[in-house]
């Protein structure tokens, strides 16, 4: 991750401005244990599937990635010189964890990862997000699904 000391004017002052939300800690419903729990990925590195349009900055929209796809197929459309990819190029588990929720899930410590997980781009005003993030949830709880893995990039 790029320090912000690193990152070149006038983008240094913008980023410097920005306001940061305040978020409470205390959970919004009960889940069961964790080797009952069914788990998703929710990622902001902009991942999308071979093909599918990219997510480009300040978009609100997410994409749907099914647990099926190979991972060569998933690719990051986040753009920016700020952004270092070498992580997510060498293990792409670095981002979206999905091999090690799959591990969980063998081991039965989780009860059942979930068959799509998704990633929305960070490079946007997390209010914007909002509107689309709680459509999301309620989509996954129809679903099935009662516990997120979120993985900010």
């Amino acid at each position: 991750m790029v320090k912000l000391v690193d990152v070149p004017e006038p983008e240094r002052t913008v980023i410097a401005g920005l306001d940061c939300p305040t978020y409470g800690d205390t959970p919004f419903s009960n889940v069961p244990p964790m080797h009952e729990r069914h788990v998703a990925i929710v990622s902001t590195a902009g991942l999308i599937v071979r093909g599918d349009r990219p997510l480009l900055a300040r978009d609100v929209g997410y994409r749907a990635i099914p647990s099926t796809v190979d991972d060569g197929d998933i690719l990051c459309s986040h753009v920016s010189t700020n952004f270092d990819r070498s992580g997510f190029q060498q293990d792409l588990n670095v981002i979206f964890p999905r091999q090690r929720l799959a591990e969980l899930e063998s081991t039965g410590k989780i009860g059942k990862a979930a068959d799509t997980h998704y990633s929305f781009m960070g490079a946007t005003n997390p209010d914007a997000l909002e509107v689309k993030a709680r459509e999301l949830a309620g989509s996954m709880l129809a679903l099935g699904v009662n516990t997120v893995v979120l993985a900010p990039v």
